[in-house]
């Protein structure tokens, strides 16, 4: 087993997981000024996925 899939099994990792996530996007929209809010975006989405927090978002499962 190896560390990303004991971190999957852990609600609590990524529960903390998504809070980072969300705070490191918000931090890097300000300091961009927004403008490549669509790159963080994407590239918040992928990293969530390959840790396992999945959030109900549109055009995702």
């Amino acid at each position: 087993m190896g560390i990303l899939d004991k971190f999957k099994s852990s609600r609590t990792a990524r529960d903390k997981a998504g809070k980072a996530s969300d705070a490191v996007a918000k931090k890097m929209n300000e300091r961009t000024g927004g403008k490549h809010r669509q790159r963080i975006d994407t590239g918040q989405q992928h990293a969530e996925h390959r840790f396992g927090v999945h959030r109900g978002r549109p055009g995702r499962p």
